[in-house]
């Protein structure tokens, strides 16, 4: 029996969904309401130190960390398989992995803590909002967090958002000009899985061409992922009509400071 604690609009569970779903495989989903910092309840933190989702139990085994979640998944029901047989190709498979923990996690969380998640924690009685900000738990997160709530899109760590997020899109031209359509080659991996909920989150914020309406290799790539089943039923089509709504409210009230810091970004790497 497999069992997701989860939560809906949650990148790092989508890309656990979608491998489920690609896998054919069934699961019990058990919510966890991260506003109501469910996530730090003293009985989930047993099954997850860290206070974050998704967790997986799978006979009896806990597994934490989404990227690792997806890669258990990969060998514990190995067909059709995710991850490529040959080494090389799975250490590339394994550096679109750390674009993604390294960089694109934090920083799809900025943009849309600046777009959304602000504005929503802004209406909240400030006892509640600083409950929240205690809650994080991690001294580095909430830095963060209240930077990003104190200053929006100005904050520092938006701008390191914008450029993880650069680096990423310029990365994923070049290979895909190379060897596409998916990143490594002619079937989807683990490595187009990790990117494609941080991808639609952008998209459905509105923001998505910012980066990439002069990547044409990127554009077509994310064409074909909205198109691919595994995409559709473990990460579209759970999008409540509210968590969509409120995105596409949100997300273009940020889009010019966002394009700004970009073109800057950019305008300064070139005259380094």
């Amino acid at each position: 029996m497999i069992v997701l604690y989860d939560f809906g609009n949650s990148v790092c569970c989508q890309k656990v969904r979608i491998t489920l779903r690609e896998k054919g495989l069934d699961w019990q989903a058990i919510r966890v309401d991260l506003f109501k910092a469910e996530q730090y309840d003293p009985k989930y933190l047993k099954l997850n130190p860290k206070g974050m989702v998704p967790t997986l139990v799978h006979d009896s085994n806990a597994i934490i960390e989404s990227t690792l979640i997806c890669e258990y998944l990969d060998e514990a029901f190995p067909e059709p398989p995710l991850t490529p047989k040959d080494p090389a190709a799975r250490a590339h498979m394994r550096l679109w992995s750390k674009f993604v923990d390294e960089g694109l996690f934090e920083g799809v969380t900025e943009l849309s803590f600046s777009a959304m998640f602000r504005e929503r924690m802004k209406t909240m009685p400030e006892e509640i909002r600083q409950v929240r900000f205690r809650n994080i738990g991690d001294p580095r997160r909430r830095d963060r967090f209240m930077s990003t709530y104190e200053q929006g899109v100005q904050s520092p760590f938006v701008l390191h958002a914008i450029g993880a997020y650069e680096r990423a899109f310029k990365y994923m031209e070049e290979k895909l000009a190379e060897h596409g359509p998916w990143l490594l080659g002619d079937r989807p991996t683990l490595a187009d899985i990790n990117l494609m909920p941080l991808v639609a989150r952008l998209a459905y914020l509105g923001l998505l061409d910012v980066w990439t309406a002069d990547r044409p290799h990127v554009t077509a790539w994310w064409e074909q992922v909205q198109q691919w089943p595994s995409f559709r039923t473990g990460l579209s089509d759970l999008i409540t009509d509210t968590e969509y709504a409120e995105m596409r409210t949100h997300g273009p009230k940020i889009r010019d400071e966002v394009a700004a810091r970009r073109a800057a970004l950019r305008q300064d790497v070139m005259a380094a």
